[in-house]
């Protein structure tokens, strides 16, 4: 049975979200007839102070992979060394173009793949080198990589602790080597805790376990065995997201042909259940959707994604969020390297983020932390009181059992964590109908 009276909830918010739905075909209905309206009058006092503000957090994408997960949509490559090579060059003439839009110092640094940790020691040198060259970092910043279970070395550990990096994110997924080979990953269970143990040795104390629930053949007791194994290592942080079938990829086209067996949406909430009440019960604090800390332990990089702040991301694929723009990197190689060895910025495409849209996420991003949305902030930042302009969904959600008010906060409840996606739909497009 789906946790905290997920079923019943499923079936209300069905008839919340056409509600919801009839609001918003009203609202441009009436936007149609009188410009003067309400919504229009906010939207003209709507800010955001923060847009302009210069980015202080740097995503990097290191793209290669020694193979393709099954359920994998990212932007990955497995590339011969040459490509490899080529790329740590154009990364860094990257950096040079984007250097001087940056904060300084910079607070956050994250490099995710694809697989950064595939990088050897050498290159990992020059990569952090120019990191260094272009860009100041704050003298506690937080410098995260990436890395793949069996992909790490005494060699890399001590290139990363030289040059800054403070914190190490592992793709365990799961505990279950069956599973491990099911959903493609090319790493055993125990490479996992030899990785943990000998990052530990090496000096990190700020370690990320990924872990995976809703994989096809998955059983509670598989998401209860590796929650604990987690746990029993003693990393400062776990991440817990759902199986997401995504289109062009093997687990996509298996499911489409009907060959790939999922637990089911009330598994999959008992998994989840028991994912929060497991490491809530160990210490951890449940601080975002699918994210889990020791205290003191979240990661800060995500905290700027989640509280609708700018950052810059860099290398192929990537995304970025600066100057009130958000903008996608090209996702060919060959372009990547072309576009920077003419001096050009690599962007594929950019779209503006009026103030109107900047408030919607503030709230649907913010609502995703335990900590929720401070109303006073919200007007800081908006010009405008929250209230005033989703009062109806928030109203609509705390009938509901789905948010509440606490010490100046707009939050979830408890009951809310599993259908918490249904609650950031109310958000959509309420300002940015047209």
């Amino acid at each position: 049975m789906a946790p905290n009276g997920a079923s019943e909830l499923a079936q209300e918010l069905p008839d919340a979200r056409g509600a919801q739905a009839d609001r918003k075909g009203v609202l441009a209905q009436s936007c149609a007839r009188a410009g003067e309206n309400e919504v229009r009058k906010l939207g003209a006092r709507l800010a955001d102070t923060v847009r302009m503000e210069r980015p202080a957090a740097l995503y990097v994408h290191i793209p290669f992979c020694a193979s393709r997960c099954h359920y994998c949509d990212f932007t990955t490559y497995v590339a011969p060394d040459d490509a490899v090579e080529a790329y740590v060059a154009a990364l860094v003439r990257e950096w040079e173009l984007v250097a001087d839009q940056a904060a300084r110092p910079l607070q956050t640094v994250f490099f995710g793949g694809g697989t950064p940790s595939l990088l050897d020691a050498r290159r990992w040198q020059r990569l952090l080198a120019a990191l260094h060259r272009w860009f100041e970092l704050a003298p506690d910043a937080e410098v995260t990589v990436e890395a793949n279970p069996g992909t790490v070395d005494a060699e890399k550990f001590a290139v990363w602790r030289s040059a800054g990096v403070n914190r190490l994110s592992f793709g365990a997924q799961t505990f279950n080597d069956r599973l491990l080979a099911a959903i493609g990953r090319s790493h055993d269970a125990r490479a996992v805790c030899t990785s943990v143990e000998r990052a530990v040795r090496a000096g990190f104390t700020r370690i990320n376990l990924d872990l995976m629930f809703g994989l096809p053949g998955q059983t509670l007791a598989d998401v209860e065995m590796a929650v604990q194994t987690a746990v029993d290592l003693g990393v400062e942080h776990v991440s817990a997201y759902w199986l997401k079938v995504e289109p062009g990829t093997p687990f996509h086209e298996w499911h489409q042909q009907g060959r790939l067996q999922l637990p089911g949406e009330d598994l999959e909430a008992d998994m989840y259940e028991l994912v929060r009440e497991r490491l809530q019960a160990n210490g951890y604090v449940h601080y975002e959707v699918s994210n889990f800390a020791r205290p003191g332990g979240e990661s800060r990089h995500n905290l700027v994604y989640w509280r609708n702040e700018p950052y810059l991301g860099t290398g192929v694929g990537a995304h970025g969020y600066a100057y009130g723009v958000r903008y996608e990197n090209v996702r060919s190689l060959a372009a990547y390297g072309r576009r920077l060895a003419e001096g050009v910025r690599p962007v594929a495409s950019f779209q503006p983020v009026t103030p109107a849209e900047s408030a919607e996420n503030t709230m649907m991003l913010g609502l995703r932390l335990r900590e929720g949305v401070s109303v006073a902030a919200f007007e800081r930042r908006h010009g405008v009181p929250a209230d005033r302009l989703f009062g109806e969904e928030l109203a609509h959600l705390q009938r509901l059992g789905l948010v509440e008010r606490c010490q100046g906060r707009v939050r979830l409840t408890e009951r809310a964590w599993p259908v918490a996606n249904a609650v950031f739909e109310a958000f959509v497009g309420v300002l940015t109908v047209h």
